[in-house]
């Protein structure tokens, strides 16, 4: 009897580290609860976090209380209550955040706990306050703009100087 008992235990510690793990080794994780969407809306924010390269899964709360005891995220315990899913992010740190804002807007019961970023644990309203900011990919077009504009004035200046250095060759 005792060994059935201890299989599941094993198993449960073994989850509990895979999880420990994997919020350690992420640039950014959002927790929130889920309750209340639909089948369709739940399908689709999946589909929009996987095409994102976002690992989200429903936890169970004990489960990530045991992953985040001792660590730089152990503050997350305390939202730890009702429906949880986990967003984590191995690349982007605003994406997760971008996602699920815009989900908790459009859905009543979808709403933001809390998440981390850099080894920091944030509050809802921090977590929102990071889904304002540009994504990496707009962060990439604003410097592709700015560098641009630079090279087009410097192309610019270049061919002034070479056109009035050439009228100044020809009247010579």
């Amino acid at each position: 009897m005792n060994l059935p008992s201890e299989l599941t235990l094993n198993k449960k510690k073994e989850y509990v580290s895979q999880l420990r793990e994997k919020v350690e080794n992420s640039v950014a994780g959002v927790v929130v609860s889920y309750q209340g969407i639909s089948v369709a809306d739940d399908t689709s924010l999946r589909k929009e976090l996987r095409e994102a390269g976002i690992d989200y899964k429903v936890v169970k709360n004990t489960m990530l209380r045991f992953a985040v005891e001792g660590t730089a995220f152990a503050d997350l315990s305390n939202v730890l209550e009702g429906s949880t899913a986990l967003a984590v992010s191995n690349e982007d740190p605003i994406a997760a955040a971008k996602i699920l804002a815009k989900y908790a807007d459009k859905i009543d019961s979808f709403e933001l706990k809390a998440g981390y970023l850099d080894g920091k644990v944030l509050d809802a309203a921090g977590i929102a306050e990071i889904a304002k900011l540009p994504g990496k990919q707009e962060l990439l077009s604003m410097l592709c703009s700015a560098l641009s504009g630079n090279i087009r004035g410097l192309a610019v200046a270049l061919n002034a100087i070479a056109e009035k250095q050439g009228d100044e060759a020809v009247s010579a």
